[in-house]
C-alpha cells in the first residue's frame, strides 16, 4: 500500500522554492505533505501530492530533477507515545527507517505519518501484523 513521493532537489538560493510552489499551483497540483532538507548547496524537498504522476511530468518538463520513491503512510494513535508504538513494530522486525516527516492532516483521532522504510513490504507487513492502519494512497490525495 505504498505511496508515491515526488523528491525534487533544488540550488540553494532565493526563490527556488517559490518557483516549484508555482509550477504546481499553476497546474493544479496540491501538495498534501511536505518535508525540506538542505545541504550547502542544494535543497531536497519532499511532497506527497494529489497527482503524483502529474506533478513528476510537469516538473521535469520544467527543468526540475525529480525522483519518485514509494512511502508508507501510517495512521499513528495521536497520544503520547503513539509514534514509539509504530516505531517499536518496525524495530521488531528489524526494519530500518530511513526518514519520515508528519501530516497536518487527522483522521478521527489518528495522525498520519509518511515514512521511507528500507523494505517496503516487509514495512508494510510488520505494521498491519502489529494492528495499525496503512492509509492508501487514495485517501491520503484527497485529505
Amino acid at each position: 500500500m505504498a505511496i508515491k513521493q515526488i523528491s525534487v532537489f533544488l540550488e540553494n538560493r532565493a526563490g527556488r522554492l517559490w518557483e516549484l510552489a508555482d509550477e504546481l499551483g499553476k497546474a493544479g497540483v496540491n501538495m498534501r505533505a511536505l518535508s525540506i532538507g538542505e545541504a550547502a548547496d542544494f535543497g531536497v524537498v519532499r511532497m506527497i501530492v494529489n497527482n503524483p504522476d502529474a506533478a513528476q511530468k510537469m516538473l521535469t518538463d520544467a527543468g526540475f530533477t525529480v525522483a519518485e520513491t514509494d512511502v508508507l503512510a501510517v495512521e499513528i494513535p495521536d497520544v503520547p507515545g503513539g509514534l514509539a508504538s509504530v516505531l517499536g513494530a518496525l524495530k521488531d522486525s528489524g526494519i530500518n527507517i530511513e526518514y519520515a516527516y508528519a501530516f497536518v492532516a487527522r483522521v478521527g483521532e489518528k495522525a498520519i505519518v509518511s515514512m521511507r522504510v528500507e523494505d517496503a513490504s516487509a514495512g508494510e507487513k510488520s505494521l498491519v501484523d502489529a494492528g495499525f492502519s496503512l492509509v492508501d494512497a487514495q485517501k491520503l490525495y484527497t485529505l
